[in-house]
């Protein structure tokens, strides 16, 4: 790692403990990288852009970085008292090491801070892990948007399977964020 970008790939990067911090413009090439490698239908630059310049109060978006590198990162749109996930994206090479959780754990939090009351998301119907994801979360399947995913170069159209949990003002998912967190050490910056 002398004298370069360290690289999500390097295995002395993949050691490293993640970090959480407010997403900038200053990561969003990186964060397009991923975006690219991991959506049939990449978010623009400019729509990324827009989506940091809104108020503060409508948005919170976060990087998960590792050795310097950002590795993930996830976005949440606020809504009167509901939250909206819309979108969670893990470097494919770093997959399965609790990126995700760690980068749900603040966005969770903005919400809340935020006034949100609930929160809901869609996920591919297929993506069985990232349920896993949001089941450990509190979310649970409420319905789905069919052929919500339009077909491309990545696969065929597929629906969406929508979650929401509730009360997340409340005990009992301050509790479980309390216990997620310190299941995953998180360092936040």
């Amino acid at each position: 790692m002398f004298g370069r970008d360290p690289s999500p790939r390097d295995p002395v990067t993949r050691e490293l403990p993640v970090v959480v911090a407010t997403m900038t413009r200053r990561h969003l090439k990186a964060v397009q990288a991923i975006e690219a490698q991991v959506s049939p239908r990449p978010w623009s630059l400019d729509l990324f852009r827009s989506e940091l310049a809104q108020s503060e109060a409508s948005r919170a978006w976060f990087v998960a970085r590792r050795g310097g590198a950002v590795v993930g990162f996830a976005g949440i749109m606020l809504i009167v008292d509901d939250g909206h996930v819309t979108n969670v994206a893990v470097d494919p090479s770093c997959r399965r090491q609790g990126i995700a959780s760690h980068l749900m754990l603040p966005l969770c939090r903005a919400a809340i801070d935020r006034g949100a009351l609930n929160l809901t998301l869609e996920v591919r119907a297929s993506n069985t892990g990232a349920h896993a994801l949001y089941r450990r979360f509190g979310f649970a399947p409420a319905g789905v948007r069919a052929g919500y995913y339009p077909a491309s170069s990545h696969g065929p159209a597929e629906d969406a399977l929508i979650m929401w949990v509730h009360d997340v003002d409340g005990h009992e998912f301050a509790a479980r964020l309390a216990a997620l967190e310190t299941e995953l050490e998180v360092a936040v910056s």
